[in-house]
């Protein structure tokens, strides 16, 4: 079996599934493009998921030349070996293209982590399966828009539902971060890319101080997601405006802090997941650069009136969100302070979080390993019956 990952989240997600699947196929051998966990799970890498992990359209313009040429020789090397099954871990941009040319040459092809199609484009779906025998989808949305375009889509859950606890220690993360149990503690994410934080970050910061204001005694945490992060959190924090805040900036930890926080204030991405998965009342704000919004308004490109993944899941408003203009920091620090002030809200959003932490806990991993094992049964040997031995 082929695989190939593009970024340390596919790399996991690789990981898991190849355990899997070598559970039920003990002889099979995986090859493609991972990364450390996936080599750890038995797989020959011919090379690493990092020659894939790229970001933005300037950074992926520069790379351009050399991704196309890894894309032409892994579809050669692949045409050549001509695996049971192929399977593209998300990286969209460079997995559809080459899983279409493998499904025309009779591949079994599978995509693992559907694009965001409830959001944007649904149209993308028949796309996508034109690429794809499978698509593995982390959303129980998802297959519905696959299905109506006649697109094989199998719901199998988010693994980060079972990495996380249903009841997540407060107490505990607190003592990791040394955070004392009785303040009260705002998580600030503004993003894990530059571009957002030099677009949030100052916004996120200046809410922070509206809410330090009225909040006694508050303490802010705010993760780096990595070096040159880290480099940019600080240099907004140095502006003298924000002195008064106590502030305790990290490196990485962003699960630890959601965890210890009593209210997290972050940008719109796989980290509200995150934050519903860590049962804690949020504010949700986003910002994309001015041209960009004009068009998605000018073409109607976004589809859903709900933009967080929370809302989205939940169906309604469980976690206030600001989107461009509305992202300001008088409507992102009103809304932090309704939680705090509001314990018996931030209480009711409980069941509704752990309801949704049940419904994405579907053991993804052997769910999506079973739903390509039925895929490729024409092709793969039966697995081993269980030892019936008492």
């Amino acid at each position: 079996m082929a695989l190939v990952a593009g970024e340390a989240s596919g790399d996991l997600l690789g990981a898991g599934l190849i355990e899997q699947l070598r559970a039920r196929y003990p002889d099979a051998i995986f090859t493609g493009v991972g990364g450390d966990a996936m080599r750890a799970a038995g797989m020959e890498t011919w090379h690493d998921a990092s020659e894939l992990a790229v970001m933005g359209l300037s950074e992926v313009l520069r790379h351009l030349p050399r991704l196309l040429t890894l894309r032409r020789t892994l579809r050669a090397r692949l045409l050549a070996w001509r695996p049971d099954v192929f399977i593209g871990i998300d990286a969209p941009d460079f997995n559809l293209g080459l899983e279409r040319t493998l499904k025309d040459r009779g591949i079994h092809t599978v995509h693992y982590v559907s694009p965001s199609i409830w959001a944007w484009r649904q149209g993308r779906a028949a796309k996508i399966g034109r690429s794809a025998d499978l698509v593995l989808c982390l959303f129980p949305m998802e297959p519905p828009i696959y299905a109506t375009h006649g697109v094989d889509a199998r719901f199998v859950g988010h693994p980060l539902a079972e990495m996380l606890a249903l009841e997540p220690d407060r107490a505990a993360a607190r003592d990791a971060l040394g955070l004392p149990h009785d303040a009260p503690v705002l998580a600030v994410l503004p993003g894990s890319r530059l571009g957002e934080i030099g677009r949030l970050g100052e916004v996120f910061l200046d809410a922070a101080t509206r809410v330090a204001s009225a909040q006694p005694g508050l303490r802010i945490v705010v993760p780096a997601a990595n070096a040159g992060c880290r480099v940019a959190i600080d240099a907004l924090l140095a502006q003298p405006r924000f002195s008064m805040l106590d502030v305790h900036v990290l490196d990485g930890q962003a699960r630890a802090a959601m965890v210890a926080s009593d209210v997290v204030l972050l940008a719109s991405g796989t980290a509200t997941l995150e934050a519903l998965l860590a049962k804690r009342p949020m504010v949700v704000g986003y910002r994309i650069a001015p041209s960009t919004a004009f068009l998605v308004r000018l073409f109607k490109l976004m589809q859903v009136d709900r933009f967080s993944l929370p809302n989205v899941l939940a169906g309604r408003t469980i976690a206030p969100e600001f989107m461009q203009e509305d992202c300001t920091p008088e409507n992102l620090s009103a809304a932090v302070l309704h939680w705090f002030r509001g314990p018996a809200a931030a209480d009711a959003l409980q069941p509704v979080y752990r309801d949704l932490h049940l419904q994405l806990r579907q053991g993804a991993s052997a769910t999506a390993a079973d739903a390509v094992a039925r895929l490729a049964l024409p092709v793969l040997p039966a697995p081993a019956a269980p030892d019936q031995t008492p």
